[in-house]
C-alpha cells in the first residue's frame, strides 16, 4: 500500500506546471487587454462582460467542453492537436484566470489621480514614458491583488483537470471520494490548499514591494516563485521515455482494473501512466484519438453509446458486431472480454416487495430513484423507462459510493446498481429482473487504441487477462476497496486480483 503522502510530490509538480502555465498565458492576454479596456471604456465593458460570463460556466463543464472542441479542430490537421490532458485544461484555466486580472488592471489604472496624469503630461512625457514611469508603478499594487486572486482560483480549479486525464492534486481527491479513502482526499485538499497559500504569500510579498517601492521584497518573492516553477518544469527536461497510457472511468472497479492492466504492462517492460476519472463518452473518444492506449469498457455501454444501437442481440453476436465496427471505423481493437459482466441493474433494499422492473413500474410514482452520475442521461435508462413506463417521484444523481449510502439511509428507494459490485451481496440488495430484456449485456471488454491494435508485444502482455476474471473475484476485489475504505487501495486490490486469477 502506497501512503497518501508518497503520491503528492509528482502530482504537486504536475499541478504547479499546469497552474503556472495557465497564469502565464492569462497574464499575456489579460494585461494588454486590461490596458486597452482602461483606455477605451466601451471596449472594456464588452471584454469584462465576456470574462464575467465565462466565470458563470461551472469549471467542470468548461473543461469538458474543450475536449470535443479540440477533437473537432484536430480532425482538420490529421489529429495533431491533443484533445485530452494538458491543453484543454490549460485553455479552460486561462479563461477562468482572466476576470480578476482584467478587473484589477482596469481598476488600478482608473484609480490614478488625474492630477498626477496631468503633471506627467505637463513635463512633456510621451505616452510610453507616462505608462512606464507613472501609470504602471501606481497601478501595479492593485493589479497584483487581481493576480493573487487569479492564482488562488487557478490552483484550486486545476484539481478538476483530473477528469480530462491530466494528473493533478485532483487525482487523490477524486479517487479518495470514490473509494472512501479519506486520507487520500485530505492529502489532495491539503496539497492544493498549501500550494495556493504558498503562492499567494509570495505574490503578496511582491505586491508589498511594489506598493512601498522596495526592491528586496520583490526580488525575494519573485526569486522563490522562480525556484518553485523551475522545480515543476524540471521533469520536462528529463529524457522522455515512451509511456503506455491506461485509462479508467470514475469508479472503484475501473481503478482496480487499470492497475491490474498497468501491472501486466509494467512486467512486460512498458513505462505506464494512468488517466483516471474519465466519463464513458470521453474514455472511448480518447482511445480512438490515441490519447489513451488501453482501458476496460462494457459491451452494453459501447453498443448503445458509441455505436448507437438500440436492439438487443445475443452475447456472441454483440461482441462480433462490436469488433467488426471498431476495425472498420475508429480502428480500435477489441482485445477480448475479461470473463465477467458488470451490467446496470436497478436494485432495492430487501423486504421492499419488488422483484422485477414490471413490479417496480406500479410503485415507481411513490418512490425515489438514486442513480450514478451518468445513468439518467444514458440510452439504457431511456430504454427501460420506455419499456416499463417508469416514472419516479424523485430522481437524483450521486457519486456511486454515495448512491449506495443514499439507499441505505432511505434517501433513495431504488438505485442503478452495478452487477459486479460487492456491495450488492454485502447489503443483501434485491436486483430487479428485466423480463422484457430491455437492457443489453455488459461484458467487461479490454480495448486497445489504433496504434496498439497491431502491436503484438503489447497485446501478448494483456491476453492472459482475457476470460480470466470471474465475477466472484471481481466482486471481492471491488468489495475490498469499497468496504475497507482507507485500508485497501485499488493498487492492493489489483495485486490481490492478479494473484487470485493466476491460482
Amino acid at each position: 500500500m502506497i501512503p497518501a503522502l508518497a503520491q503528492l510530490p509528482p502530482l504537486i509538480a504536475s499541478h504547479l506546471l499546469l497552474a503556472s502555465a495557465a497564469m502565464g498565458l492569462a497574464l499575456l492576454i489579460g494585461l494588454p487587454l486590461g490596458l486597452l479596456a482602461a483606455r477605451r471604456p466601451r471596449f472594456g465593458s464588452v471584454i469584462l462582460g465576456a470574462a464575467s460570463l465565462a466565470q458563470t460556466i461551472p469549471g467542470l463543464a468548461l473543461l469538458a467542453l474543450f475536449y470535443p472542441l479540440l477533437l473537432w479542430l484536430s480532425s482538420f490537421v490529421g489529429g495533431a492537436i491533443p484533445a485530452l490532458g494538458f491543453l484543454p485544461a490549460l485553455l479552460a484555466l486561462t479563461i477562468y484566470a482572466l476576470l480578476p486580472i482584467l478587473r484589477n488592471v482596469v481598476a488600478g489604472l482608473g484609480g490614478i489621480d488625474p492630477a498626477v496624469a496631468q503633471a506627467a503630461d505637463g513635463v512633456g512625457m510621451t505616452p510610453g514614458q507616462k505608462l512606464r514611469l507613472v501609470e504602471i508603478p501606481l497601478a501595479a499594487p492593485v493589479a497584483m491583488a487581481g493576480i493573487r486572486t487569479a492564482a488562488v482560483w487557478t490552483i484550486g480549479a486545476a484539481t478538476l483537470a483530473t477528469t480530462i486525464g491530466y494528473p493533478s492534486l485532483g487525482n487523490p481527491i477524486f479517487s479518495g471520494l470514490q473509494t472512501e479513502n479519506w486520507s487520500l482526499v485530505l492529502a489532495g485538499c491539503l496539497g492544493a490548499a498549501g500550494l495556493a497559500i504558498a503562492v499567494d504569500l509570495l505574490l503578496a510579498l511582491v505586491e508589498r514591494g511594489l506598493a512601498k517601492r522596495r526592491k528586496l521584497p520583490i526580488l525575494i518573492g519573485a526569486g522563490l516563485l522562480a525556484i518553485g516553477l523551475a522545480a515543476a518544469f524540471a521533469p520536462l527536461l528529463a529524457p522522455r521515455q515512451q509511456t503506455v497510457v491506461v485509462g479508467a472511468k470514475n469508479f472503484s472497479e475501473q481503478f482496480i482494473l487499470a492497475r491490474l492492466i498497468g501491472a501486466r504492462l509494467g512486467a512486460a517492460g512498458y513505462r505506464v501512466s494512468y488517466r483516471e476519472g474519465l466519463g464513458s463518452a470521453v474514455a472511448y473518444r480518447a482511445l480512438a484519438a490515441g490519447d489513451v492506449d488501453v482501458y476496460v469498457d462494457y459491451a452494453g455501454t459501447l453498443w448503445t453509446g458509441a455505436m448507437g444501437r438500440t436492439d438487443v442481440v445475443p452475447r456472441a453476436e454483440m461482441l462480433a458486431e462490436m469488433a467488426k465496427w471498431m476495425a472498420a471505423g475508429p480502428k480500435t481493437a477489441l482485445v477480448g472480454p475479461l470473463g465477467f459482466e458488470n451490467a446496470y441493474a436497478l436494485a432495492t433494499r430487501p423486504g421492499a416487495g419488488i422483484a422485477s422492473l414490471a413490479d417496480l413500474a406500479a410503485r415507481a410514482p411513490t418512490l425515489a430513484l438514486g442513480a450514478d452520475l451518468e445513468f439518467l442521461d444514458r440510452p439504457e435508462w431511456a430504454a427501460i423507462r420506455q419499456a416499463y413506463g417508469l416514472r419516479f417521484r424523485d430522481q437524483r444523481a450521486y457519486n456511486p459510493t454515495f448512491m449506495y449510502r443514499a439507499l441505505a439511509s432511505g434517501q433513495a428507494d431504488v438505485i442503478s446498481a452495478f452487477s459486479s459490485d460487492g456491495r450488492i451481496a454485502a447489503d443483501h440488495l434485491v436486483v430487479l429482473s428485466d423480463p422484457k430484456q430491455a437492457m443489453p449485456r455488459y461484458d467487461a471488454v479490454l480495448l486497445a487504441s489504433p496504434r496498439r491494435a497491431r502491436d503484438a508485444r503489447f497485446l501478448a502482455a494483456l491476453r492472459p487477462l482475457i476470460g480470466a476474471i470471474p465475477v466472484e473475484a471481481m466482486r471481492e476485489a471491488n468489495y475490498q476497496v469499497d468496504r475497507d475504505a482507507g485500508k485497501q487501495t485499488p493498487d492492493a486490490a489489483a495485486t490481490w486480483l492478479g494473484r487470485a486469477i493466476t491460482k
